[in-house]
């Protein structure tokens, strides 16, 4: 994990220098609306620190994952969403364009399954 990588889209996202549609942010997290969206809601947690993907996170990362579900919970319940889906992709052939670790939070339509 580095502090940040001033290559990284998301890094950029994080410091200002990308606008971004914030909902929720903390001291570790920042929560924003995703610019191409795939539902009627759909947002992206990030943590304030550039790691690659959750293939990057070790064992002691737990704080981080429960700050990251924890915003999203929240954007959620702010929103007055009670049905949604959480996802995180790892690695270009499951689908991550940005390798930056987000999750993403998708609802207002109905989901099938399975994904692909």
């Amino acid at each position: 994990m580095t502090e940040r990588d001033p290559n990284c889209l998301f890094c950029r996202i994080v410091v200002g220098e990308i606008p971004s549609d914030r909902l929720l942010e903390d001291d570790r997290v920042v929560v924003f609306r995703d610019v191409n969206p795939q539902a009627p809601t759909h947002v992206l947690a990030i943590p304030r620190a550039h790691i690659g993907s959750l293939a990057d996170l070790d064992d002691d990362d737990g704080e981080l994952l429960a700050a990251l579900f924890g915003a999203l919970r929240r954007v959620a319940e702010d929103g007055g969403i009670t049905d949604y889906r959480v996802i995180s992709n790892v690695g270009a052939g499951a689908g991550q364009s940005v390798f930056h670790l987000h999750i993403h939070l998708l609802a207002g339509r109905p989901m099938s399954w399975p994904p692909g």
